[in-house]
């Protein structure tokens, strides 16, 4: 098997280093670079290859990230045809891939698909194929994809910048400050990108057998990363800005409209190109999280891979912080002026709350007696804000506009009960205590809510402790429903999680009328979607080694202690188990069987 610290030279049958051309990825015209391929105990030798991976990839990012997505999709879905026998031989073999290599190699092989390391024509002439493990093919596989996917992320950031931000059409019809609104620091992020594609391009070049990339990951997301985050926090008012500008301003509009038209864009929206770079950064990570799941525990790799996560998780997250704090501000803002309070008055605007759900819901009025269940009058509306630690019962005023606040409670003192169906006028009933009131004493209110989904919400929002119908990758078992996202959805509530294609997720509570809550497996955020954009997985096996990857990924954030990495994910099996325990609720006793798994 060859090394990995250093690739042997690629000799044809004359003993010369072979010279042929690596195949192109899209036909566009190409530039020399030269892939340095060392012997042992041979001088290296310098050959030139036409190989830009820039100008010769296929694939914009938009179109590649849909590609890509499918094609996870249907890896699952494959892995769940295989013969239960499969599975274990794969398995038996000491195999830490997250399917077997024909399969994943046969998708991406297939007409529609990504360019793949092992069909490049160095490659195959090397005799490499042959001499390497499937379990090191997937390895290059995944690094390859990580190198080719930074270079048509760049190709789709060329034609934001050529195509629209140097327009001169466009820029007239735009004042200075919408330019900044509109297209922030997208220049630095370019120069960012093109740094690290450089570097990888040289990985590329020094063999062709990639030794690693998430050295480079690594090196980059310290030094230069940090413009996503300003990036991304500036897309809360770059849409807006975007929607304001499109109505208002017409000779914008026609020329966006032109531009958009344009074959270079394949079709694609001028706001698909605004959100590449938090599109990106989050990707990356996965990408990165993917290589982890394969790599050998004790090498090299996997401590760069462990960092290199470690540090992207950190700058998406700063990321996802940056965004909700801009919105949620503004939000409590907004909120607090519709509000009058009745009595004691309560602030609502701080860095530490945020809106969680509202909605109106129906309060019975009266006792239950017959002649009152047969009034129209049995419920009346109140309007509900739940924050992360208050909610507040309101009315609305006349206007429909203005909210007054009846009652508040900390939300800590909230408790909920449901009810039996009890016929047609108890239908969607719950009850909701209030052990302490803003006057100090306890309330009860039954409520009633438009349907059974809307119901199962708002008691999961306001007592989040309470226990689901599935338990979060099980409290007494190491395997719970599961389900992958065959179509992206956009959250349209404070209680919703957007989730995109490929997403795998826990599935913790479903309602008969449609909704699901889950909880992805590769973050562990929680929300609410539609049942149609998601499909059950419905094989023990692979639900058990999708807990197991992502177990490996929490393993390796368990054994990261004050920005040191300890060798392998082995010498940290005990910081492993404690936060995977604590992650996915799991006992010892059950950890332990995911790690013999």
């Amino acid at each position: 098997m060859l090394s990995e610290e250093a690739a042997p030279a690629l000799k044809d049958d004359r003993g010369s280093t072979s010279s042929s051309t690596l195949a192109s990825y899209g036909g566009a015209d190409q530039e020399k670079i030269h892939l340095s391929l060392q012997s042992n105990g041979e001088s290296q030798q310098t050959v030139s290859h036409s190989l830009n991976i820039v100008k010769n990839i296929a694939f914009l990012y938009q179109e590649y990230r849909d590609t890509s997505k499918q094609q996870e999709i249907e890896q699952r879905r494959q892995r769940e045809n295989l013969p239960p026998g499969s599975r274990t031989e794969i398995q038996a073999a000491g195999s830490t891939i997250s399917s077997p290599p024909v399969v994943q190699l046969q998708l991406r092989n297939s007409a529609r698909s990504l360019s793949l390391w092992q069909n490049l024509e160095l490659v195959q002439q090397s005799g490499l194929l042959a001499t390497l493990s499937q379990k090191e093919i997937i390895m290059q596989e995944a690094m390859f994809e990580l190198v080719t996917s930074e270079a048509s992320y760049y190709k789709s950031l060329e034609i934001l910048e050529t195509h629209f931000l140097r327009n001169s059409f466009l820029v007239r019809t735009l004042s200075n400050s919408d330019m900044h609104f509109l297209f922030s620091n997208i220049e630095e992020v370019m120069k960012v990108s093109e740094r690290f594609l450089m570097d990888l391009e040289h990985r590329m070049e020094e063999s062709i057998l990639i030794s690693d990339v998430c050295d480079i990951v690594y090196n980059h997301a310290v030094e230069h990363f940090k413009v996503f985050v300003s990036y991304v926090i500036n897309q809360v008012y770059q849409e807006s800005n975007y929607r304001r500008i499109l109505e208002g301003n017409q000779a914008f509009r026609d020329a966006m409209a032109s531009l958009e038209k344009d074959p270079c864009v394949r079709g694609l929206s001028f706001t698909s190109f605004l959100i590449l770079p938090f599109q990106r950064i989050t990707r990356l990570k996965l990408l990165v999280q993917n290589i982890l799941k394969k790599v050998e525990e004790n090498s090299e790799r996997e401590t760069n891979a462990i960092k290199a996560h470690q540090r992207l998780e950190q700058i998406v997250k700063e990321c996802n912080e940056g965004v909700r704090k801009m919105s949620r501000t503004e939000e409590l803002i907004n909120i607090e002026k519709t509000l009058e309070f009745k009595s004691k008055s309560v602030p609502i605007i701080s860095h530490s709350r945020w809106l969680l759900k509202k909605g109106e819901v129906q309060l019975m009025a009266g006792p239950k007696s017959t002649k009152t269940m047969r009034s129209r009058k049995l419920y009346q509306p109140v309007y509900l804000f739940l924050f992360n630690n208050l909610l507040l019962v309101t009315k609305r005023n006349s206007s429909g506009e203005r909210f007054q606040v009846i009652d508040s409670c900390t939300r800590a003192m909230l408790r909920t009960a449901d009810l039996e169906d009890q016929g047609q006028q108890l239908a969607n009933v719950f009850n909701l205590k209030l052990l302490e009131n803003q006057e100090d004493r306890e309330t009860n209110y039954m409520l009633k809510t438009s349907s059974m989904s809307d119901k199962l919400r708002w008691m999961c929002a306001l007592t989040p402790n309470r226990r689901t119908r599935f338990m979060s990758t099980g409290a007494h078992q190491t395997d719970s429903p599961q389900v992958q996202c065959i179509q992206s959805y956009t959250s349209q509530e404070p209680d919703e999680l957007s989730i995109e294609m490929a997403d795998v997720l826990n599935l913790l509570e479903r309602t008969d009328d449609g909704w699901m809550l889950g909880e992805r497996l590769h973050d562990s955020e929680r929300g609410w979607f539609p049942s149609r954009v998601v499909e059950e997985i419905q094989s023990k096996e692979v639900r058990t080694q999708n807990l197991k990857e992502a177990f490996r990924i929490q393993q390796a954030q368990g054994v990261v202690s004050g920005g040191v990495v300890q060798t392998g994910l082995r010498s940290g099996i005990r910081a492993g188990r404690r936060t995977h325990a604590k992650v996915f609720n799991l006992s010892r006793k059950q950890t332990d069987q995911l790690q013999q798994q």
